[in-house]
């Protein structure tokens, strides 16, 4: 499941990708605009900083920045750099592999099979969708199409 602090990250991470990439954006900004709480929003966007995904501009004019083209950040890169692996369980994680102390055999286990499916589901999807592919007007659009569905 998606943590909250990952989805605070994502909706931050949307607003900075349609506004001009040279002006910083407040973290008060930041907040109202995606509804997140300000102080917990200041703590993921130094941790956003610490991965590289964004930039800060200290100053009366300060503010963030993201530090790549939002054709370039995937929300699978910010979803593994909020919540670590994708994998649903351990032994079927590629970056956060570990070994179950109750299986026998992993390479019949049906869960970790199972799981192992769920996660390169999830890694397609997150891994091949970036910042630059959910703007407002492409949200409207995806909307309207699971209204449909």
């Amino acid at each position: 499941m998606l943590s909250q602090k990952a989805k605070y990250a994502l909706k931050a991470l949307l607003v900075l990708s349609e506004r001009p990439p040279d002006i910083p954006v407040q973290v008060v900004e930041l907040a109202e605009e995606g509804n997140i709480p300000r102080k917990f929003l200041e703590l993921i966007m130094l941790e956003l900083k610490k991965h590289g995904v964004v930039h800060s501009q200290r100053g009366k004019h300060g503010g963030y920045m993201l530090a790549q083209q939002p054709s370039e950040i995937s929300f699978g890169q910010i979803v593994r750099a909020m919540d670590g692996p994708l994998a649903p369980i351990p032994c079927a994680s590629l970056t956060g592999y570990r070994k179950c102390a109750d299986c026998v055999n992993e390479g019949t286990c049906a869960v970790r099979i199972m799981m192992r499916r769920v996660r390169d589901a999830a890694a397609q999807i997150l891994d091949g969708t970036y910042l630059s592919d959910m703007s407002s007007k492409d949200v409207e659009a995806l909307a309207d199409q699971l209204l449909m569905a």
